[in-house]
C-alpha cells in the first residue's frame, strides 16, 4: 500500500494449507509481480491477534523476520480492527467476530463517525449470549451510539453468531464473502494509524490461555 492509502496488490489465499508453508512465498510471489522487493517498503505490518495461537505465531515471526533482514520497523494491529478498517460502512454497529470456539467469539465494536474509525470497546473472548444482551435494542448500552442500528458482521465467526443474535431478536446483517475475512488491506489501513515499533518489540497478542496453557493450569492445581 501507498502512504495515501493507495492499494498497490494484495494476495489471498484459501487452499487449507498452514501458513508455515504459504505466506513467505506469497510474499515473494506479490513482491515479484509488483517489481518490489521488502528494501522498498517503509514498515512491515502485521495483524498480532487475536487469532489462532499458531497463526499468530507465524504471521508475528514471519514479519519480525522479513523487518529484521530489511532493517525495518514493524506495526502490530488487532485483527478485529483491521476487519473494520476494511469495510466502511456507515451507520452501522460494525461487529467483527472470530470463531473462538466454546460458544465464544474473539469480538470488538466499532462505528464510522464520517471518515473517522471509533473503537466502542476493547478486543475481547466474549460468549454469544453474552454478546447478544450486550447489543439487545430493549436495554441501551452507554457504549452503543447508533441506536437500534443494524449489527454488521464480520469475520469467519458471522455465520454462527447471525443465527443467535438473529435468535435473541437483534437486527444484523452479515458482510459479502470477500469482505468477510481479515485482508492485508485491513492490516494496511490500521497499520497507517498506529505508530511503528522495533521489531524486537513486536509481541503476539492473545486474549485468553492456549489450550496447553489450560491443561497445563489443570494439571497443577490437581
Amino acid at each position: 500500500m501507498c502512504s495515501d492509502g493507495e492499494l498497490i496488490g494484495q494476495y489471498c489465499q484459501n487452499s487449507g494449507l498452514t501458513h508455515s508453508r504459504t505466506l513467505l512465498s506469497m510474499v515473494e510471489s506479490l513482491l515479484k509481480n509488483l517489481c518490489l522487493s521488502v528494501s522498498d517498503m517503509d514498515i512491515v505490518a502485521v495483524s498480532h491477534g487475536p487469532g489462532s495461537f499458531t497463526g499468530v505465531r507465524i504471521g508475528v515471526s514471519a514479519a519480525k523476520g522479513l523487518a529484521w533482514g530489511a532493517d525495518k520497523l514493524v506495526c502490530g494491529v488487532s485483527t478485529l480492527e483491521a476487519m473494520a478498517y476494511q469495510t466502511p460502512e456507515q451507520g452501522v454497529l460494525l461487529c467483527p467476530v472470530m470463531d473462538a470456539r466454546r460458544s465464544q467469539v474473539y469480538n470488538a465494536l466499532f462505528e464510522w463517525r464520517d471518515e473517522t474509525l471509533v473503537r466502542l470497546c476493547a478486543d475481547r473472548a466474549i460468549s454469544l449470549d453474552d454478546l447478544a444482551k450486550e447489543l439487545n435494542p430493549a436495554k441501551p448500552n452507554p457504549i452503543l451510539n447508533i441506536p437500534n442500528a443494524h449489527v454488521y458482521l464480520i469475520g469467519d465467526g458471522a455465520t454462527i453468531s447471525y443465527e443467535h443474535l438473529s435468535a435473541a431478536g437483534i437486527s444484523c446483517r452479515i458482510a459479502p464473502r470477500l469482505m468477510r475475512y481479515q485482508t492485508a488491506y485491513g492490516v494496511a489501513l490500521a497499520a497507517m494509524r498506529a505508530e511503528p515499533i522495533p521489531p524486537a518489540d513486536l509481541k503476539p497478542i492473545y486474549l485468553r490461555p492456549s489450550q496447553a496453557e489450560r491443561e497445563s493450569g489443570a494439571r497443577t492445581t490437581v
